[in-house]
């Protein structure tokens, strides 16, 4: 299938199919004339690469896992998979961290907010 009948079918754009295959996360046959020729089973990945980007993984993590990721009933499953454990806590802990850290950055601006509106309203 080409590019446009991916894009239909999976729901996401040309230009991120063409950024997921630049990252390796799709390889579609090149015709002689250049156009991508996209497997049925493509379909199928896209879906995972976006559960998995919205799980928060990087691409490059997508990359080492997408195998591990298989269609069962129309839904996607991760399966048993050397690394891939160690590899979603690896990213689970990065993602608790970047949390703790956007909590600290909003426990000082409420702090900045509360200053500030009490400036105002000593001198307003």
């Amino acid at each position: 299938m080409r590019i446009g009948d991916l894009s239909e079918r999976s729901g996401v754009s040309r230009r991120l199919l063409r950024y997921y295959e630049e990252q390796g996360l799709l390889t579609p046959v090149r015709r002689a004339n250049g156009y991508r020729d996209y497997a049925e089973s493509d379909v199928a990945a896209v879906r995972h690469i976006r559960l998995l980007l919205e799980a928060g993984l990087p691409t490059v993590a997508i990359g080492r896992l997408l195998h591990c990721v298989h269609d069962d009933g129309g839904r996607a499953v991760p399966t048993p998979c050397p690394g891939l454990v160690e590899q979603l806590r690896r990213e689970r802990g990065r993602i608790a961290a970047t949390i703790a850290d956007l909590q600290a950055s909003q426990r000082a601006l409420d702090g900045l907010l509360a200053t500030a509106l009490n400036s105002f309203a000593r001198t307003g």
